[in-house]
């Protein structure tokens, strides 16, 4: 992990650049250090994997954080701080940069390099609501129920041995009649959803979606249940509430950049305030 200071005003920030950032737009990165340095006494840190990352948050001292990263990045940072309790006194500031940005866009961050920059600098501490889930995950951005299916990593991107050794098997084998897999239709889920204690829809009602998200600043979580139809298309089934329970067969769920479970059940609880972040000022 390589650390450079650079020096300017008396605010004191650390600047960490998740590795994704700088593989994926180096001119970028290289705009935000300049405007950052330019306008603020400046530490970079150039973590090279997670474990980095987390010694180099830890490390921050009385420096204001700053993480020049995508989604992934910003989930990363987040949740670190949240699990070491020190999420409520941490003002963060992100600077997008990547190929996941839409958490970010949604919490009002810039996604142009240079505006982002200036919003770390001439920004004002904005505190935002985000879900915390019985196993101690965060939501800030949106949770989705069902999570959609995971994409298939392209050939090109498997390990040249692994195709030697797949072409090997296949002239050693001898060859059998291939059986097509039947194709993955997922079917309606049936879930219970509670919303602080009272039930939304039971486990008698298939579902198409849920969705869930932190409100802006008012402690309560925007609930939205979409029923699964036939012929003229059903309401959606709408609440709020400062707690979300879902339960019902082993379900997927997306949190933001990450997909959890397989679960039977789980809640999430609205904190109220618990994320403060630079923003620009109004």
């Amino acid at each position: 992990m390589a650390e450079v200071a650079t020096s300017a005003t008396s605010d004191q920030l650390l600047v960490v650049i998740d590795p994704i950032a700088r593989q994926t737009d180096s001119e970028s990165v290289r705009i935000v250090k300049d405007v950052l340095s330019a306008g603020a006494a400046t530490k970079v840190s150039l973590p090279d994997g997670p474990e980095e990352f987390a010694r180099a948050l830890a490390r921050r001292g009385s420096r204001r954080l700053v993480v020049v990263g995508d989604d992934r990045a910003l989930m990363r940072t987040v949740l670190l701080l949240h699990r070491q309790r020190e999420l409520a006194e941490c003002v963060l500031s992100v600077v997008p940069v990547g190929p996941m940005l839409s958490v970010a866009h949604a919490l009002g961050v810039p996604t142009g390099a240079v505006a982002a920059a200036r919003a770390v600098l001439d920004g004002a501490e904005r505190r935002l609501d985000m879900l915390v889930d019985d196993s101690d995950g965060v939501v800030l951005g949106a949770l989705r129920i069902p999570a959609p299916a995971a994409r298939q990593e392209p050939l090109e991107a498997a390990r040249p041995w692994l195709r030697t050794c797949q072409s090997l098997v296949r002239t050693l084998v001898p060859a059998r009649p291939a059986r097509e897999p039947a194709p993955a239709v997922p079917g309606p889920s049936r879930l219970r959803v509670e919303v602080d204690g009272v039930t939304l829809v039971d486990l008698d009602q298939p579902l198409e979606a849920v969705s869930v998200i932190p409100g802006s600043g008012d402690g309560l979580a925007s609930v939205e249940v979409r029923r699964l139809s036939v012929g003229a298309e059903a309401s959606p089934l709408l609440a709020t509430g400062r707690t979300v329970t879902v339960t019902g067969a082993d379900f997927r769920y997306r949190a933001d950049a990450g997909v959890g479970g397989p679960v039977r059940r789980r809640t999430w609880t609205v904190r109220e305030g618990a994320l403060g972040l630079m923003l620009p000022g109004r």
